[in-house]
């Protein structure tokens, strides 16, 4: 198992703060997001904005980047996951069957570093028993594991092909998932007969995917809403303009009213993930004023002149 160096993902410095990860992570994610890149690079780019977000995923959450930055140069060392926990993603990970046994997945979107320490991937072990009559029938346990799943995802539905390696054996098995329209963050979908064997003819346990809405650069989730920052300059919040906002599937001109404050939420019905019975959320839009750090001698004029005939004062 390979070491994550999560501040070289971003391209951060181990010093960095949180303003200046979620910059790195978001200037990144929209650069590699498969949606956004040339068709002949997508492959590359989808794995890339993977990583990208397994590394936002521990760096933005203060209690997982603290456990990170403990590990150090002695993170093998620290000892083996937790019962049931080990890896997914990249390469192959690790789940526990009891008894040192271990399934083998590759396609959940997280690698095994990820899962060994901060996944939420387990079994359900059920001890042995049965006397001397043989072990008795009994069901095989349950296994839950991470998957990652783009907000295209949720909003489109998709189907993921796994692979796995059951324990003592050398071969893979390849199946498809099939991830719904609408998932939620902390949904789990069930793959039935995946888990492990059962005992004296009973049947195998089932797979548990539990699903990990992908970081997007540009929208936060709340339910079936999503919430974007619209930028404007001055004038513009000012004179009003037809702004272009993203949204899922493709980009929306909205009209911004003239004296748009900032802090103001512009509400577009229907553009969020779907809602149970196929209607969809909301995309709210949120109005943040930027105001230009360095100006021309001519617009300092302009600007000069602006204040000298303007009878707006906001602290009147």
């Amino acid at each position: 198992m390979r070491f994550k160096d999560y501040y070289e993902v971003l391209g951060v410095a181990r010093t960095a703060t949180d303003a200046e990860i979620k910059s790195a992570f978001r200037k990144l994610a929209r650069k590699h997001h498969p949606d956004m890149v040339a068709e002949g690079s997508k492959e590359g780019a989808e794995e890339r904005f993977k990583e990208i977000n397994e590394a936002y995923e521990v760096l933005s959450d203060p209690e997982k980047r603290q456990r990170y930055d403990t590990l150090g140069a002695g993170w093998d060392k620290q000892g083996g996951p937790p019962p049931g926990r080990g890896g997914a993603g990249g390469g192959f990970g690790h789940w526990g069957g009891g008894g040192g046994e271990e399934f083998e997945f590759q396609g959940t979107g997280f690698s095994d570093f990820f899962e060994r320490f901060f996944g939420g991937g387990q079994s359900d072990f059920y001890p042995g028993g049965g006397g001397g009559g043989g072990p008795l029938p009994r069901k095989g346990h349950d296994v839950e594991a991470d998957l990652l799943v783009s907000l295209e995802e949720s909003l489109q539905g998709s189907t993921r092909e796994l692979s796995l390696r059951r324990p003592g054996s050398n071969s893979q098995q390849s199946f498809q998932v099939r991830i719904p329209a609408g998932v939620r963050e902390g949904q789990r979908l069930r793959v039935a007969g995946q888990g492990n064997p059962g005992r004296g003819g009973s049947g195998a346990g089932d797979l548990y995917l539990r699903v990990r809405l992908a970081k997007h650069p540009d929208f936060r989730v709340e339910g079936s809403d999503l919430f974007y920052d619209l930028n404007l300059a001055p004038w513009d919040a000012v004179l009003g303009v037809v702004a272009k906002v993203p949204a899922l599937g493709h980009p929306l001109s909205v009209k911004i009213p003239p004296g748009t404050g900032a802090g103001t939420q512009l509400r577009l019905r229907g553009h969020g993930l779907p809602k149970k019975g196929g209607e969809r959320g909301d995309l709210y839009t949120s109005v943040q004023i930027q105001v230009p750090t360095q100006i021309s001698p001519e617009e300092r004029q302009h600007w000069e002149a602006l204040s000298r005939i303007s009878p707006f004062h906001p602290e009147a």
